[in-house]
């Protein structure tokens, strides 16, 4: 990373810092409302798709490109960080990223065909990239070793509690005003923040002799679009069904199969830094992340559609029963940043999947009918319990890596919990499509006439009472899959808590060793 943590005397140190000090808790701030809107616009566009499709005259398939194009743009843009944080400075690039997302949600709001708002969401997602990982290795490197879980829980809840809000306060702007305001509230926010991060962020000098890896770059952009193509559009075209799925496929493979034989045989000169997985910590963070990603995302693209679809909850009420998960996290994380201070993070991090995986077994018990309470408590428990995960996990992920790689590692360790968040939505909502086909097909098996329970409505023979009957099945049928989902993540949350044990505790470093301001 192009942002090092002096390891010079500390009298050195000490006086770098009282040349140039640091306003903490305005540049955290202005940091964590860029990160904010970022993450907000991971999901506060979904619950207006429906307004935009006849705003913007596309079909279904047309205009999931909102979301994708998003996704995509931020995913291969991501992996770039670490090399644009040394060549422009960290200052620099993170001005450009605030100014040029801010701009391209403005244009977003104004769009007036479908082509204006995907290319528009591109440039959000190609400037966005950047906010998640450069905020993260901010905070690191302003804050002593003592105070970065704190730090890691301020960023962490910018980063967990924006998808978690999105639809809520999606819905609510596009309910109040109109599907085009989900996006202007990024002006003013962003506004604020490019003003915050020019005014307190300090100013360092750009390595302009970084060198690039265009083939390595290259090679893995096309793999993570082509893989983030693949998640998000499978579903829809009954995945190797299709020929364009397979294409997809077969260039992810090749071009991931590239970018190996490169970085193995490049060197130092490889757009990837392979030093970051010769630290164990760090290695298994990504892990833990990918996993995450996986758990807290599918959970949230789960329950909308079985609140509304299936028990008839209006979007408003959806909203206001999944927002207090967020409430869960936000405390968790409060409480886990001091907590290091006292508490072994390894110890806390298997509490809090263990936390996680009990608020998913209450789900695997949801019936047809529901109470807003029986959603809530088990959305803030599990909130709870990820909230007291990530920010451990992201202090434990840092604590042993080189300064000189933060920038790539937070870049990795971003790109890692989306790619998770994509594969975990796209297994969970195909498990669901076929595990509902299953359960039909085996609800409907029991409907003949030697089933004294339905035979008076098959001797009636009314196409009414049979659509009713239909329609249960159907309903049953998906329960059934949406309590499998919560299984297949039960499982794999307790799957992972023994990578726990690949982690090893920081040693300790004296304070007066970590530099303040190192942003170069």
């Amino acid at each position: 990373m192009s942002a090092e943590v002096n390891s010079e005397p500390s009298s050195k140190v000490s006086s770098t810092s009282a040349a140039a000090p640091i306003n903490r808790p305005m540049l955290t701030i202005a940091i964590m409302l860029a990160t904010v809107i970022q993450t907000l616009d991971s999901t506060i566009a979904n619950v207006a798709l429906p307004h935009m499709q006849g705003s913007l005259s596309a079909s279904q398939d047309e205009i999931t490109w909102v979301l994708t194009s998003y996704i995509i743009a931020a995913a291969i843009a991501t992996p770039l960080t670490g090399w644009l944080s040394e060549r422009l400075s960290v200052k620099r690039l993170l001005v450009i990223s605030i100014a040029g997302f801010t701009v391209a949600s403005a244009f977003c709001g104004l769009s007036e065909t479908l082509a204006q708002i995907v290319g528009s969401r591109l440039l959000q997602g190609i400037f966005g990239a950047s906010l998640v990982p450069l905020s993260q290795s901010i905070l690191l490197d302003i804050n002593p070793r003592e105070k970065q879980g704190q730090a890691m829980a301020v960023w962490g809840m910018g980063v967990m509690v924006g998808p978690i809000l999105g639809p809520t306060l999606g819905g609510w702007l596009t309910d109040s005003y109109n599907w085009r305001w989900v996006f202007f509230i990024n002006v003013p926010i962003g506004a604020i923040a490019l003003f915050g991060v020019f005014t307190f962020l300090p100013a360092k000098a750009a390595k302009l002799g970084a060198k690039f890896d265009l083939f390595g770059f290259v090679t893995l952009g096309l793999a993570i679009g082509a893989f983030q193509a693949l998640l998000d559009r499978g579903e829809q075209l009954d995945w190797f069904g299709s020929i364009e799925i397979r294409i997809e496929a077969l260039l992810a493979a090749i071009s991931f199969a590239f970018f190996l034989v490169h970085t193995a045989t490049a060197g130092a000169r490889s757009f990837f830094k392979y030093e970051l997985l010769k630290d164990p910590n760090f290695a298994t963070g990504v892990c833990f992340i990918f996993v995450i990603g996986a758990v807290m995302y599918a959970t949230r693209a789960l329950l909308p559609p079985m609140l509304q679809n299936l028990m008839g909850y209006p979007v408003a009420t959806t909203g206001l029963v999944t927002a207090p998960s967020g409430v869960g996290t936000m405390v968790a994380m409060l409480f886990a940043g001091r907590m290091l201070k006292y508490t072994d993070a390894r110890l806390m991090l298997v509490s809090g999947f263990l936390i996680s995986a009990f608020s998913l077994w209450q789900m695997m018990q949801y019936t047809i009918v529901l109470s807003p309470a029986d959603i809530v408590w088990p959305g803030v428990i599990q909130g709870f319990g990820l909230g007291l995960v990530f920010v451990p996990l992201s202090a434990l992920s840092f604590s042993t890596l080189k300064p000189t790689l933060r920038a790539d590692g937070t870049a990795i360790y971003s790109l890692l919990r989306n790619l998770g968040s994509s594969m975990g939505i796209s297994i969970v909502q195909t498990y669901f499509t076929r595990g509902t086909q299953v359960a039909h097909a085996d609800l409907a098996a029991n409907v003949n006439v030697f089933n004294p329970v339905v035979q008076p409505l098959l001797d009636n023979g009314s196409n009414y009472a049979l659509a009713v009957l239909d329609q249960s099945i159907t309903q049953q049928a998906s329960m059934i899959s949406y309590l499998n989902d919560f299984k297949l993540m039960f499982v794999g949350t307790l799957l992972v808590i023994p990578l726990v044990l690949l982690i090893r505790p920081p040693k300790h470093v004296p304070t007066d060793t970590v530099a303040h301001a190192a942003m170069d």
